[in-house]
């Protein structure tokens, strides 16, 4: 938490303050009060020219927050838009509708809604659970890679260097403990900008969706950085993003290494504590 909002008693965005009863190692009793993580459902519609009423296609479990470029992310990485420009406004709800977002497109989603209709509750953990079939994970790919994709390569240095600077830019993390986060991350090692989720997936759209607003999409020459393991979900957001490189500081499961070696991808894991595994695309590591 910020010096001002502790001054203010402020309760920062993304966070609630609960009553605690703490018990030290000498079993003495301190009633004080903690920060927990928010998490809470968020509805994600669809409207366009024709429709009578928005389509409901997905319900997350998120922490709010950043919900416009959450929703572009997820968008994104479903393949449902390839480009800011395919979308008309994003209108989130208020009051009662306070969960709800709805995006108005320019025109029907080419992507057939049969897949878009995910009759399941994507949980807050994993994006993909509830899916029928590897088939409909392997989302085809919305941007392609031009020749200035693989001019991406990072020294072990820069990429050693990047947990650190992550851990000192969680700062919902700080005060709470539970948030993963995602990162953009030049070929320097610097990295530009972090998003926080109680889940996952929802960081990495939500960084994701500030790349499609900023036009910064393909991520040509530039990698991404996800505070816990490496699933095939957050392996595929990045490969639909354009992002060559996708580094984890947990460790990557057996379908995200298969379907880095798929496309192409450099994926590295346990990026801490001073060491790191290259799985796939080693070229790209200095």
């Amino acid at each position: 938490m910020s010096g001002a909002e502790k001054l203010a008693g402020q309760t920062p965005a993304g966070l609630r303050q609960v009553p605690v009863r703490r018990h030290d190692t000498a079993s003495q009793q301190d009633h004080a009060a903690d920060y927990l993580a928010l998490e809470e459902p968020l509805e994600i519609r669809l409207a366009w020219p024709g429709l009578a009423t928005p389509k409901p296609i997905a319900v997350t479990m998120r922490t709010p927050g950043d919900d416009a470029h959450l929703v572009r992310g997820f968008l994104l990485t479903e393949g449902v838009v390839g480009a800011e420009s395919a979308i008309v406004r994003v209108t989130e709800g208020a009051g009662e509708q306070a969960n709800r977002v709805t995006v108005h497109l320019h025109t029907a989603p080419k992507a057939a809604l049969e897949r878009l209709e995910r009759h399941f509750f994507v949980s807050s953990s994993c994006g993909i659970c509830g899916k029928a079939s590897i088939d409909a994970i392997r989302v085809a790919k919305v941007f392609e890679q031009g020749p200035e994709s693989d001019e991406l390569r990072i020294s072990a240095q820069a990429l050693l260097s990047l947990p650190r600077q992550l851990s000192e830019q969680q700062k919902l993390f700080h005060d709470s403990g539970s948030l993963h986060a995602a990162a953009l991350f030049a070929a320097d090692g610097r990295i530009s900008r972090v998003c926080e989720d109680v889940g996952r997936h929802n960081a990495l759209d939500k960084l994701l969706g500030h790349g499609l607003i900023d036009g910064e999409l393909p991520l040509a020459g530039r990698g991404v950085l996800v505070s816990g393991r490496a699933s095939f979900e957050l392996v595929q957001k990045a490969h639909m993003a354009g992002c060559r490189l996708l580094a984890a500081v947990g460790a990557p499961s057996s379908l995200a290494v298969e379907l880095a070696w798929d496309t192409g991808m450099t994926l590295v894991g346990f990026l801490r504590d001073g060491r790191f595994n290259v799985y796939t695309g080693p070229d790209r590591v200095c």
